[in-house]
């Protein structure tokens, strides 16, 4: 197995109708890097762990929304060495109600799939949150020496990407991530304009587990910061943005009090002179007019 991998002859086992469903040879290959004997799959969709394993003669412990296991509230039953996680790529596809009926699950085992159906979270924050739950539940039921490989995607709306690797937790050691290429998608018959760049390829990302009770955790925190309270940006940098913030040509008083109190200004004893220097060093992108304000240059 190498850091790029290609299917485009899926294999044998789950079911190619089943929407988002992988590449049976994505698991024999992870099978054969790790001499996997023992394998668990808690969302399974179709099955094809469970068939790859079964060809394989190993032993696999198989589960999903659509045979009764919710991971969400559900106690995972085995203690583990490897796990395959494909969880959904936020509501991309629909499972609950789409590609099985969330009304038979409810009546067969008292579930509410719509309910705890990761791809039923419209928003991007409560996707990543149960996301993430279900990552570190089902590394905590890992033995140490035992792994996680967890296939995911990205995916794009109105010009801003989500990226689930991104912003999964990485618990344990992080021990590579394999570039997937996609094939056979519903999105390939799509002809696409302007900026955009089509999305063809999935990450997995494997994690070992080498501690029994401590965890490292990576993790995406989002932030927003003004640019007049970050140290790297320069002075050309912070007076070009506040001069874009304003409404016509500014003052030197109009920009003083723009930057006066933010920490770009608190971390210069003499600022005030120093936004005088920068506008005149750099009269390509500063200018002034007879009464002495400034605007950015043409």
């Amino acid at each position: 197995m190498q850091s790029i991998v290609s299917y485009p002859d899926r294999g044998v086992g789950g079911k190619s109708s089943y929407r988002g469903n992988c590449s049976p040879r994505l698991i024999n290959d992870l099978i054969d890097q790790f001499s996997i004997q023992d394998i668990s799959d808690y969302m399974c969709g179709s099955g094809t762990t469970e068939d790859v394993a079964r060809q394989r003669g190993i032993t696999s412990h198989c589960y999903d929304l659509n045979r009764g296991f919710d991971l969400l509230t559900m106690d995972i039953p085995e203690r583990n060495q490897f796990i395959f996680w494909h969880p959904p790529y936020g509501d991309m596809v629909v499972y609950a109600g789409s590609q099985y009926s969330a009304e038979e699950i409810k009546e067969k085992y008292g579930i509410d799939a719509l309910k705890s159906d990761l791809s039923h979270m419209k928003d991007w924050g409560r996707f990543v949150e149960a996301m993430n739950y279900c990552m570190i539940k089902q590394f905590a039921s890992l033995e140490p020496g035992g792994r996680i490989a967890v296939l995911m995607g990205d995916m794009k709306r109105k010009g801003k990407l989500y990226s689930m690797l991104f912003d999964i937790v990485k618990p344990g050691t992080m021990e590579n991530i394999v570039i997937k290429a996609q094939h056979n998608c519903w999105s390939d018959t799509r002809t696409y304009s302007g900026k955009f760049i089509p999305i063809v390829h999935e990450y997995l990302l494997i994690c070992r587990k080498d501690e029994p009770l401590l965890v490292p955790l990576r993790m995406t925190v989002s932030t927003q910061s003004d640019i007049r309270d970050l140290k790297a940006p320069t002075w050309k940098d912070v007076l070009v943005s506040v001069l874009r913030t304003m409404n016509g040509p500014a003052t030197l008083n109009d920009l003083y009090h723009a930057i006066e109190g933010h920490k770009k200004a608190e971390n210069a004893k003499f600022w005030r002179g120093k936004v005088r220097q920068t506008l005149y060093v750099y009269p390509n992108v500063f200018s002034s007019d007879k009464c002495g304000a400034w605007k950015l240059a043409a």
